[in-house]
């Protein structure tokens, strides 16, 4: 991984929701929590990695931020959303249990050997990805980790 440029930076993604308590529902029957601290009736703040954040924002709360009319998700895409799991198996569990939350399935699985993900609409229509990336990918780079899997399965 590279060295980011301001370290201890934080990323807070905020998207709008129909129905805050509907969302959070939803995001924690796939493991997600929320911190208090910055969590009310019209926002709640789901950590997603240790400096990352999605914000969960009503949509009149969003309107107050937004300088652009908003988007319908279920109609144009707005951005999409990815996060990691720690196995090729967690990342079936999570879809799994975003379908039987209420999610409905974006398309099929998608393997490249060292990458795996699945795809996802969240209750909104906000597309999400789950995936999982082979550590040893993640930190060489797709292309060199491939090269380096083939040469080891090659007779020198």
């Amino acid at each position: 991984m590279t060295t980011p440029a301001h370290p201890g930076r934080m990323l807070f993604v905020n998207i709008p929701v129909a129905d805050l308590e509907r969302s959070k529902a939803f995001f924690a029957e796939l493991g997600f929590g929320f911190n208090p601290n910055f969590t009310d009736k019209t926002a709640a703040c789901m950590p997603v990695g240790e400096h990352a954040f999605v914000m969960l924002l009503s949509r009149e709360k969003f309107a107050e931020f937004a300088k652009l009319p908003m988007a319908d998700p279920t109609t144009h895409t707005l951005a999409l959303y990815c996060f990691s799991v720690s196995s090729r198996d967690q990342v079936d569990v999570v879809s799994a249990a975003a379908l039987a939350a209420g999610g409905s399935e974006a398309d099929g699985a998608e393997d490249y050997g060292f990458m795996y993900s699945r795809s996802f609409f969240d209750l909104d229509g906000h597309g999400w990805q789950v995936m999982w990336m082979d550590p040893a990918a993640a930190e060489q780079g797709p292309e060199a980790f491939t090269a380096s899997t083939q040469d080891a399965g090659t007779p020198a």
